[in-house]
């Protein structure tokens, strides 16, 4: 069985900031559940976790860490969660803030984690076959991997958002990566030191978060300048999509949600109503409803929302808002609840138990990025059975298929073009929809089929990883 050693910067349910921390929290135990790969998990051990865990950690190293001229000491630690391994590398001066990303040397601590995952690997019992690091804060443990165990250690590197790089002036490669000048040209892009770049220039192997998105960016609207590389490395990219966990999404025994279900619009409506009554809105089932849960900001398309909701709400319909996020859209967001009380509610934070209840009582989703790598919130719209309405990017193309009233096909709706009236276009048709008792019928059918648990993209993986270390292991002609 093949070895693989995930090196990320967040994992559920240690440490979240986003999407990326759902995959590294899902996709070893799927992979292992498979029989596909043996798979453990390196981390930063940061102050945010949690003493629920750390006082299960074992220590079981110390060793030092060369940054540049700097020799910093590394703690490491182990500690078994559902069948998986995880290991945390400890710093006091790099992790022990408040936060775990938006400090002025960012570029610095994951230096300091990429050297150190390298380094950890003479004091871990696992010699891995493969290291799969994920987004730009493990690129620079590809390239290690690479420059120090040429040949010996397999590497694929997942680009979970290409918009983040970990950008770095070019002197940073003297002062803290400190390699002979022959390395330079695999670190820098344009006059930076980019750790994304770093990861895609040195892997064996990229991946991204869905088909359409690995498609995106290759070309310069989406690859945030990175396209002619990726066009370069296009044989050995390809798009995996993302999965979520069906257990711990799974309103038959989410204990978020007061009334449990799985088909029932019966029991779903229950929810709606005590969603209604909880937030001050007009308690009637048969409203429905449109929900957003997201950051807010441009990217997650709250610009086309902000400009077309004024207009949607003079019909019967509800929405709700949660998330936090950019000022102005916090502030049109309140006035809009303020504007249109009994009929939108605007929650300006970000609680998993709220979301739940939010997603088991919806009727629509709503997620009008403007890039989307994969999105994991329709999928789990998907899951409580709720119609997502989407644009037609990254993995939301890949996952919402538009409802098509004549052939009966479709688990959702979404459109094209980035354009406020595009969206509202799609809104007003899904109302129609919804108020067509045959038609909404038959797309309910089409969500409650939808699956996305991560049993077909570990396959993927794996086949990812077999196909690296065979090709190794293959006889001559």
């Amino acid at each position: 069985m093949k070895k693989i050693l995930f090196a990320a910067s967040e994992c559920t349910p240690f440490v979240k900031t986003g999407g990326l921390a759902d995959v590294i929290g899902s996709l070893p135990q799927a992979l292992q559940s498979e029989d596909l790969c043996e798979v453990r998990v390196v981390l930063p051990l940061y102050d945010e976790i949690s003493s629920e865990w750390t006082e299960q950690m074992e220590k079981t190293a110390d060793f030092q860490v060369q940054v540049g001229w700097r020799s910093q000491e590394a703690s490491l630690y182990e500690l078994n969660h559902e069948g998986v391994t995880y290991y945390f590398i400890g710093n006091d001066y790099y992790y022990t803030r408040k936060g775990i990303y938006g400090y002025y040397d960012d570029g610095e601590r994951f230096v300091f984690f990429s050297r150190a995952v390298i380094e950890a690997l003479q004091h871990i019992d696992y010699e891995p076959d493969v290291l799969h690091g994920h987004d730009w804060q493990t690129g620079l443990a590809v390239a290690f991997a690479k420059i120090f165990h040429p040949g010996n250690l397999k590497t694929v590197f997942t680009i979970h958002n290409i918009k983040y790089q970990g950008l770095m002036p070019h002197h940073a490669f003297n002062d803290l990566i400190q390699l002979p000048l022959e390395h330079f040209g695999g670190f820098e892009w344009n006059g930076m030191i980019n750790c994304m770049k770093s990861g895609i220039f040195h892997a064996d192997k990229i991946t991204t978060v869905s088909p359409s998105y690995a498609e995106e960016i290759k070309d310069p609207f989406y690859g945030e300048s990175l396209h002619p590389l990726l066009r370069e490395r296009d044989a050995d990219l390809s798009g995996v999509i993302n999965g979520i966990n069906a257990e711990d999404y799974n309103p038959m025994k989410d204990p978020n949600i007061p009334v449990n279900y799985s088909h029932s619009r019966v029991k779903k409506k229950e929810n709606k109503e005590a969603l209604q009554e909880e937030l001050g809105l007009h308690v009637n089932r048969d409203i429905p409803v449109y929900i957003a849960i997201s950051r807010l900001v441009e990217q997650k398309g709250f610009h086309l929302l902000e400009r077309i909701l004024d207009e949607f709400l003079q019909q019967e319909v509800q929405v709700i808002i949660l998330g936090t996020g950019e000022y102005e859209f916090e502030e049109s967001f309140k006035h809009l609840a303020w504007k249109h009380q009994g009929k939108m509610a605007t929650l300006l934070k970000f609680d998993e138990g709220t979301a739940r209840k939010l997603y088991a009582s919806a009727d629509f989703f709503l997620m009008p990025s403007k890039f989307e790598p994969c999105g994991l919130s329709q999928l789990i719209a998907l899951r409580y059975k709720t119609v997502p309405i989407v644009r037609e990017t990254g993995g939301l193309k890949d996952t919402v298929q538009p409802f098509n009233e004549i052939t009966g096909e479709g688990n959702g709706f979404s459109f094209t073009n980035y354009n406020a009236h595009d969206l509202l276009s799609v809104m007003n048709y899904s109302l129609s929809i919804y108020h067509q008792p045959d038609l909404w019928n038959k797309l309910i059918k089409n969500v409650n089929k939808s699956q996305f648990s991560w049993k077909e993209s570990a396959k993927a993986y794996a086949g990812i990883y077999s196909g690296l270390t065979e090709t190794e292991t293959a006889p001559e002609e």
